[in-house]
């Protein structure tokens, strides 16, 4: 029924062998030939040389030419959209994230680890916010929104589609952000792990947090009791407030942005009347380099925004980890504890770990590995899609 309806991409002979180790990128280089002319976003059926469907998907001009939702012989619509959420819901109750009266910050969709490659949903106390990176996601945004009313019922108070800057460039002027379903005031109050926090999804940077770090903040404020902390690019100060929470000594956010600073302030009103906090706002290198900076810090944390979005600027991002984390381990005080994180895709867990070395090396400190960091599990890795792991961190011991 399904290969009548949607055009039809064939397959090269032998290409074919990594969509059935279910892989849901096909590359352009891939491609036999299309049965018409498609335009960015059409639904397809990628079939092989003797048309048998390999799978169902959103055809894209580039190098990535179609990202395959289903590898079944299926309609993409809305009961398969709500088939897909319910089995993501599945996976953050199994984990205890759902209905956790301490947590209602989550990632609900985390693109092709939950079997969605295009789209992520994050979730903030009762709100869903939807970025698409594909225009085949974007046009289905309608169908999207009403699989998520249905699966999610009365939990759900409001959708927002944030989708202008992760679509593909020459799209964003055709995408406007805005509530879909329902409306709530920002910034909209949400905890993790009993840690409140402001979010806006309207004016913030991503979906208005950083929820992959949820585990590695955990595991900071574990630590925290009696220390002094310095927690670069802090934006919205998420391992600070964890450290004041648990007690640390004096906590130091740094950021180069004013408006996340004022963000910081807001949050650490928000959770109590801390005078052992202090905001930054500087450039994190020339703060870690200046020699008016403190040395006695306890624990220094380093999670940059991604230095490489591409293979190309692949090697100019592992000489600016490199550089900052030798200034970072140059500053901390012997015993100290260095959190450091990469979240380009494009560097791996090695190279990350060889880049750490390097710099270990160069600081002249003797270093070692406490732990190695990930992503949470409601940033679920597809197994058969090792590209959906990005976040990598290590949590360094310097003498």
């Amino acid at each position: 029924f399904m290969t009548m309806q949607y055009p039809l991409v064939r397959i090269k002979k032998g290409k074919e062998q990594s969509i059935q180790r279910n892989h849901p990128w096909v590359f352009s280089g891939a491609i036999h030939s299309i049965s018409q002319e498609l335009n960015e976003g059409d639904i397809v059926a990628v079939v092989d040389i003797n048309e048998q469907v390999l799978g169902v998907g959103h055809f894209a001009e580039g190098s990535i030419a179609v990202r395959i939702q289903s590898f079944e012989n299926e309609l993409l619509d809305q009961l398969f959209f709500e088939k897909q959420l319910s089995i993501a819901l599945a996976k953050r109750k199994a984990i205890g994230l759902w209905e956790n009266p301490n947590t209602n910050i989550m990632r609900l969709i985390h693109a092709e680890g939950d079997g969605l490659s295009g789209l992520i949903i994050d979730w903030y106390n009762g709100v869903a916010v939807i970025q698409c990176h594909s225009i085949g996601m974007f046009e289905q945004l309608e169908t999207i929104t009403e699989a998520l009313k249905n699966t999610l019922g009365s939990a759900v108070i409001a959708i927002y589609n944030k989708s202008q800057d992760t679509v593909p460039k020459p799209y964003a002027s055709q995408v406007n952000n805005g509530y879909v379903f329902g409306k709530v005031e920002v910034p909209h109050i949400a905890i993790e792990n009993n840690n409140q926090f402001l979010i806006n999804w309207e004016t913030g940077q991503k979906t208005g947090f950083f929820i992959d770090q949820r585990i590695n903040r955990d595991l900071l404020g574990s630590l925290a009791t009696g220390k002094k902390i310095l927690n670069t690019f802090c934006y919205s100060g998420g391992f600070s407030i964890y450290a004041l929470n648990q007690g640390a000594k004096e906590v130091h956010s740094l950021d180069s942005s004013n408006k996340a600073m004022e963000l910081v302030d807001a949050n650490v009103a928000l959770n109590g009347d801390f005078k052992n906090h202090t905001s930054i706002e500087a450039n994190a290198l020339e703060y870690l380099k200046s020699d008016e900076t403190d040395n006695d810090y306890d624990i220094i944390l380093l999670d940059p925004p991604a230095f490489a979005k591409s293979v190309k600027n692949r090697h100019k991002a592992v000489q600016g980890y490199k550089r900052l984390n030798v200034l970072g381990l140059n500053k901390i005080k012997p015993g100290g504890i260095l959190f450091t994180f990469s979240c380009s895709q494009v560097v791996d867990q090695q190279l990350f770990y060889n880049t750490i070395r390097a710099a270990a090396i160069e600081s002249g400190r003797k270093v070692s590995v406490l732990n190695q960091l990930h992503q949470p599990a409601d940033h679920p890795i597809n197994i058969c899609h090792p590209e959906s792991e990005y976040l990598k961190g290590l949590m360094l011991f310097v003498e």
